[in-house]
């Protein structure tokens, strides 16, 4: 892995509970890695902000009931932008675990329920950072 690992975090839509996103902003960065958090934003924003910054990470937060619909937004434009195969797509919040497989069936790389640590958030960015450099 050659440079810090750049991490784009967002609130997806609306929602304005925001103390969790920030919290994981802080333990990224912390653990070494680049953040740039952009606030509430929509899925074609975040997109468009991920290619302009060339972000390896992508980590949306959604506590507004909002994440399937604007969650599968986000991972086709991703598709369509093509930068689905280079990214990790990560989501949390809270939602239920059922919510929790059909994010991951959309296409989130990780999806993190209440109660993640830092530790796991952390250790999963490397991971796929990891295996992506392998490849």
């Amino acid at each position: 892995m050659e440079g810090r690992v750049k991490v784009l975090l967002s609130k997806l839509g609306l929602d304005v509970h925001n103390r969790g996103i920030i919290t994981v902003a802080k333990a990224l960065r912390d653990a070494g890695m680049e953040v740039i958090y952009l606030g509430n934003s929509l899925p074609e924003e975040i997109i468009k902000a991920a290619i302009q910054e060339d972000v390896d990470v992508i980590g949306v937060s959604s506590l507004g009931g909002a994440h399937l619909t604007l969650g599968s937004k986000l991972i086709e434009g991703a598709k369509r932008e093509g930068i689905k195969d280079r990214v990790m797509f990560t989501i949390g919040g809270v939602f239920s675990s059922t919510d929790a497989e059909k994010l991951q069936q959309i296409g989130f790389d990780e999806v993190f329920e209440p109660g993640a640590t830092r530790e796991e958030i952390v250790s999963s960015i490397l991971e796929f950072i990891s295996s992506k450099a392998g490849r």
